[in-house]
């Protein structure tokens, strides 16, 4: 696991498969970008769409330091929504596409997996009624 810890210093903490990631969704970018631009009867969303990313850093303050080194780098204030069970984001919009990157705090992430851990234990009228055509 690569550890950043000065995201404004591209060779801190960034291995070479991390280069190769980020040179590939830049040029994955640009490639559909382009390709909506020469085709004009392909839809888009109409009210754009979000690009999120989630700092990998297990610490809590590493990973909510990520959060604010690159809030300043998009020149936005941090949302910090922790202290009502949320997240701690930084977020900018270009146009009508936004990018988000989303510090989610532990406590947040396992009173998340608790409440999906009921999910195959709890069945909707629909999923009764699919149960009782198949038998």
């Amino acid at each position: 696991m690569t550890t950043h810890t000065n995201p404004t210093d591209p060779t801190d903490g960034v291995v070479p498969g991390d280069l190769l990631a980020r040179h590939q969704v830049i040029t994955g970018l640009r490639a559909l970008a382009d390709f909506l631009a020469d085709n004009p009867a392909v839809p888009v969303p109409e009210y754009g769409d979000s690009f999120d990313v989630f700092p990998r850093e297990v610490d809590e303050t590493l990973s909510a330091a990520v959060v604010d080194q690159v809030a300043e780098l998009l020149g936005v204030l941090v949302q910090d929504d922790r202290p009502q069970g949320g997240h701690y984001i930084a977020a900018r919009s270009f146009g009508r596409i936004t990018y988000r990157l989303v510090h989610i705090p532990d406590r947040v992430r396992r009173e998340f997996d608790a409440r999906r851990s009921y999910l195959d234990n709890i069945r909707t009228d629909g999923d009764q009624d699919d149960a009782g055509q198949a038998a």
